[in-house]
């Protein structure tokens, strides 16, 4: 009889790793996203109000049938001190194996380049709930702008700590050159809404003068003992991105067709679902004026 269930236990068991083959890797998938749109409700920060909250919950559907563990963090919840506390738990909780997954939708902002390290003498920083939009000597000198080079520092701990065999993905559906003006193919009762500003965070007053870079496919670096990475970008340095309307709701046209292109396909440490979306945002008329960057390990 012991013997039988023994053997019982270790048929159940294969059939679990086949159907389940995370489980033997003890891979787990992980997500983090982020999203405002009521940035008004902070009088303090002048910046007009967007629909990344939205794009939030779309997501948030679709990562949770690809058993992704979800951390959804939106409006005034999403200070500076919250997004990097989550960040910080994020890198600590990742083990071996397991795919990552950071959003980002709101505004972004050029900030200058405070140590040298960027070539055209800007920075670029995603815009928290309390992030003030003009800098203020003595009251508000940048201190909650997150900058690339922070989110870099947790992008790397978090690939060494998942390893060669695990993946991350960032999606930043923001922009750091925001503008104004009507898309040529939106309908004439569509509001225009734009995230970011061209008006850089500069303690001198320095203009923003984007540079005009139409490369869509940046190389990173990888070592070895480090996993493959994917970073998405809504719209290059010098162009504007302009939220989509969609059965009644605006999202980021990013996030909108990550979403759709998630909704039946996995993903997974792969190029392949990115050139998804990347075909179905240049086959929006509405964004014939941004295109979609990508930074990537992967080849």
């Amino acid at each position: 009889m012991k013997k039988r269930n023994l053997h019982l236990i270790f048929f159940i068991v294969i059939a679990l790793v086949a159907l389940f083959p995370e489980v033997a890797n003890c891979q787990v998938k992980r997500a983090l996203l982020v999203g405002i749109s009521n940035y008004s409700s902070n009088r303090v920060t002048q910046w007009t109000d967007i629909h990344g909250a939205n794009d939030v919950e779309l997501l948030a559907s679709t990562l949770k049938s690809q058993r992704f563990k979800i951390t959804k963090v939106t409006n005034q919840q999403a200070t500076a001190k919250r997004i990097r506390k989550e960040l910080v738990s994020l890198v600590k909780s990742c083990r071996a194996g397991d795919v990552v997954y950071i959003h980002f939708s709101g505004h972004g902002q050029p900030f200058e380049d405070q140590n040298k390290d960027e070539a055209d003498g800007w920075d670029e920083a995603i815009i928290p709930y309390d992030a003030q939009k003009v800098y203020s000597k003595g009251k508000y000198e940048g201190a909650n702008h997150i900058l690339d080079d922070e989110l870099s520092r947790y992008f790397s701990q978090i690939r060494t700590k998942v390893g060669a065999k695990g993946f991350l993905c960032v999606v930043i559906d923001a922009c750091h050159s925001g503008g104004a003006s009507r898309g040529e193919e939106m309908e004439e009762d569509e509001e225009i809404f734009s995230r970011g500003t061209r008006d850089g965070f500069s303690s001198t007053r320095k203009p923003y003068r984007p540079p005009v870079n139409t490369n869509g496919h940046f190389v990173i670096n990888s070592s070895g003992t480090q996993s493959g990475i994917v970073i998405l970008e809504a719209c290059r340095s010098y162009q504007s991105n302009y939220e989509i309307k969609q059965d009644g709701q605006y999202y980021g046209p990013l996030s909108y067709y990550i979403n759709k292109t998630l909704r039946s396909n996995q993903l997974v440490k792969s190029l392949s679902w990115v050139q998804v979306v990347k075909r179905l945002m240049d086959g929006d008329r509405r964004l014939t004026k941004q295109n979609m960057v990508i930074e990537t390990s992967l080849k």
